[in-house]
């Protein structure tokens, strides 16, 4: 049997609409589904009825599949002469371990491809009223991780550099250290009292905000009873929020991805 191909698709940041149309057409293709802990429910119902639907999610401390069992997953499948999407979300290449995955495949010689997708880093803040660059206030923006490698012995985070040197900065996956990075934040310049915001389950109906400063965020969001899913941000452009809350403050319209067929690929061109 010839090789399958692998399809590494970003599903965005939670809502099912954010899936690009190319990332659309390569799920109802797909032989092979293997999806992580965040993807919405309504993409899966896009699947061929005959798709093999495969859990590999991985949240802060609880690994359904180590990394390794997913690659290995991955090239057992296109081998087996299968179409397979890995199902990612936000972006594969924006702190969601595409590299790796991409890397392991190039080393076994399947073919495989990127399908980017709208990363929460910016389709969170832009869903809760936040531009991150703004003509005003913003001319620059950094998207941090909020957990490192744990193997690694010291830190590549240039905590100076980020509290001097960017308007706005993003960190994804690090509400369980809020209290660690607004005070890494200060001792290397930034403002106490910058406003910073976290968002919760960013674009879906469960969203919800806090905002406060460097200085509260923390208690803040303690205080809220927030946790993880959620996206930091910190900079001027938080101050936004007042006037470009949007999706808090509308009746969303009750759309859904549609099961009608749009220009359906059965063969990854």
């Amino acid at each position: 049997m010839s090789t399958g191909f692998v399809s590494l698709v970003g599903a965005g940041p939670g809502d099912p609409e954010l899936l690009t149309l190319k990332g659309l057409r390569r799920l109802r293709a797909a032989d092979v589904v293997v999806y992580d802990a965040l993807i919405n429910d309504a993409l899966l119902q896009e699947c061929r009825a005959d798709a093999e639907l495969i859990y590999a999610g991985k949240r802060a401390g609880q690994h359904y599949r180590s990394q390794d069992e997913i690659n290995a997953l991955l090239i057992e499948k296109a081998r087996a002469g299968l179409q397979v999407v890995r199902l990612k979300g936000g972006d594969p290449f924006v702190f969601g371990r595409g590299g790796e995955e991409a890397a392991a495949l190039a080393a076994e010689g399947i073919a495989w491809e990127v399908v980017p997708g709208v990363s929460s880093a910016i389709g969170v803040p832009a869903y809760a009223g936040i531009p991150v660059t703004d003509r005003s206030s913003a001319s620059s923006f950094a998207v941090i991780t909020g957990h490192e490698d744990p193997e690694r012995e010291e830190t590549r985070l240039r905590w100076r550099a980020l509290a001097q040197g960017i308007d706005t900065l993003v960190f994804l996956m690090g509400v369980s250290r809020l209290a660690t990075i607004a005070a890494q934040l200060i001792a290397y310049g930034r403002a106490a009292d910058t406003p910073a915001a976290v968002i919760r389950h960013g674009t879906t109906p469960d969203q919800k905000t806090v905002v406060g400063t460097l200085a509260t965020i923390a208690a803040d969001v303690e205080r809220a009873g927030l946790t993880a899913p959620a996206t930091l941000v910190v900079g001027e452009v938080v101050r936004l929020r007042d006037r470009l809350s949007w999706f808090d403050t509308i009746e969303q319209p009750n759309t859904m991805i549609s099961n009608r067929p749009i220009y359906v690929v059965h063969d990854i061109l």
